[in-house]
């Protein structure tokens, strides 16, 4: 799921401050500690190879984040894709990869153990 900033609806529009918020943007249920993560992607870099061997050939963790440059889009085990692009609010459920269309910088929110795993399973693919 993702939406563009302007597509969040605005709860509060007073002088000097608007707040948007998006209800229903996933669910936390059952996990623990959340990381903050910021990361960079060359373009064209696809991160699918570097999944193997985890369950489903997949992240199996939720990721909350936003895109501050470029454009990511995330595959998901059921075959479908969706394309986050500068501005959008994003959320990939458990089951997906991601490939970056050009220079593309995001921050995510994403629960530490899960992702943590899933952080380093890639280690050992690129060092070995």
């Amino acid at each position: 799921m993702h939406i563009a900033r302007n597509d969040v609806p605005v709860r509060i529009d007073v002088p000097g401050a608007i707040a948007r918020q998006q209800t229903e943007f996933g669910d936390v249920s059952g996990y623990g500690k959340m990381g903050a993560e910021f990361f960079s992607f060359g373009a064209g870099t696809d991160i699918t190879e570097l999944l193997h061997g985890l369950e489903g050939d997949s992240c199996m963790s939720p990721h909350w984040g936003y895109v501050v440059q470029g454009e990511i889009t995330a595959l998901y085990s059921d075959g479908s894709e969706e394309t986050s692009r500068t501005g959008d609010l994003f959320y990939w459920p458990p089951g997906h990869s991601v490939r970056a269309e050009q220079d593309t910088d995001i921050v995510m929110f994403s629960p530490q153990d899960e992702h943590g795993s899933v952080i380093d399973h890639i280690r050992r693919k690129v060092s070995g």
